[in-house]
């Protein structure tokens, strides 16, 4: 059991600080006050809810004294570090893109690390715990169960649906570049016939202008 527990704390704060890392969104940032109904929150914010009040519910002085109950302490302190600071940013990236994968991912990631650590949770509380404590427990980890299913299932579609976008672009890219070698292979259209040179016209020559006659001197009378 013991080693059961280290290994759930160390998966949790490892899944923390790689989607912590890769979110550039201060941990302060506060969360949409309405998402829209595919958003991630909308999926997972009424079980997260829930966990982090029943957790903090939790009283560890009812539970049987041993490494059980000291071990429980760490991983309460880890579940309500993560839905306070951790999760918040990561919701409200992924609330701003939906159907964008990238930023959903985050989300599932550290949801999955949230269910196993609240699992071990409810598992120490079967064994140390009193029974008005493990109930609520268990409810609390079987609806954070459910939406994470739903959440995976609304991952499953967004990677579907950008397969087939992608697959689109694919086949235009394909028609587009065979439309362009055909039209590259194909022989250029014949040359159009020049027309024939328009025959040489040859000058005319110039008549000369007829001189006009002289006339004859009249002769001249004799004197008287």
């Amino acid at each position: 059991m013991q080693v059961s527990h280290v290994v759930f704390i160390a998966g949790l704060s490892l899944s923390f600080g790689l989607v912590g890392s890769a979110q550039s969104t201060p941990a302060s940032a506060a969360a949409p006050v309405a998402a829209p109904a595919s958003a991630p929150s909308a999926l997972l914010q009424p079980s997260l809810d829930t966990v982090l009040q029943t957790v903090t519910a939790v009283n560890l002085e009812k539970w049987k004294r041993g490494t059980v109950r000291d071990e429980t302490g760490g991983h309460i302190t880890a579940i309500q570090h993560d839905l306070k600071g951790t999760l918040p940013p990561l919701l409200q990236a992924a609330d701003a893109n939906p159907g964008t994968l990238s930023k959903v991912l985050p989300v599932t990631r550290n949801t999955e690390a949230l269910y196993d650590v609240l699992l071990s949770v409810v598992e120490a509380a079967r064994i140390s715990a009193p029974a008005d404590q493990v109930t609520p427990l268990e409810q609390a980890l079987s609806g954070l169960g459910n939406a994470r299913k739903t959440l995976d299932d609304r991952l499953q579609e967004i990677a579907t649906a950008q397969e087939l976008e992608t697959s689109g672009l694919r086949k235009t890219v394909q028609t587009l570049t065979a439309a362009r070698a055909a039209a590259a292979a194909a022989p250029p259209p014949p040359a159009k016939p020049c027309p024939a040179p328009a025959p040489a016209r040859k000058p005319r020559k110039k008549t000369p202008a007829a001189t006009p006659p002289v006339a004859a001197p009249a002769p001249a009378k004799p004197a008287s």
